[in-house]
């Protein structure tokens, strides 16, 4: 996937990975949707401790897969800026469900998904 990730597993045996998926509640709620979610993935691009990071629409939601140091620098990340202000305002234009944890693998695509569709917590 990323030889960041490879790297970071052969030093410290485990990463941190987020599966988010996304849908707007409707058309009007689409523009709000991309109005914080643009400056989200934006923040997260420079976010320490971000090794990987990929953005795919499947089945009318936008997935977004992150794969993090460990859990503390994607707290830090959710917490602050951006994202933290789309969280606040998150119920007003979308739906779906998020989930993240430790893996001591890199992610593929499809084990992420996997992950999502069996563990995400409805948001």
């Amino acid at each position: 996937m990323n030889a960041a990730i490879n790297e970071h597993l052969a030093k410290h045996g485990s990463v941190y990975m987020s599966v988010t998926g996304l849908k707007a509640k409707g058309l009007l709620a689409k523009l709000s949707f991309w109005r914080h979610a643009i400056p989200s993935l934006t923040q997260a691009k420079s976010a320490p401790g971000l090794l990987f990071l990929e953005v795919k629409p499947i089945d009318g939601y936008h997935h977004t897969l992150t794969v993090w140091e460990n859990r503390k620098a994607m707290v830090s990340y959710i917490r602050t800026g951006s994202h933290a202000k789309a969280m606040k305002n998150f119920n007003k234009f979308a739906t779906g469900k998020i989930v993240g944890i430790e893996v001591t693998t890199a992610p593929t695509w499809e084990q992420a998904l996997k992950v999502w569709a069996e563990q995400g917590r409805a948001v």
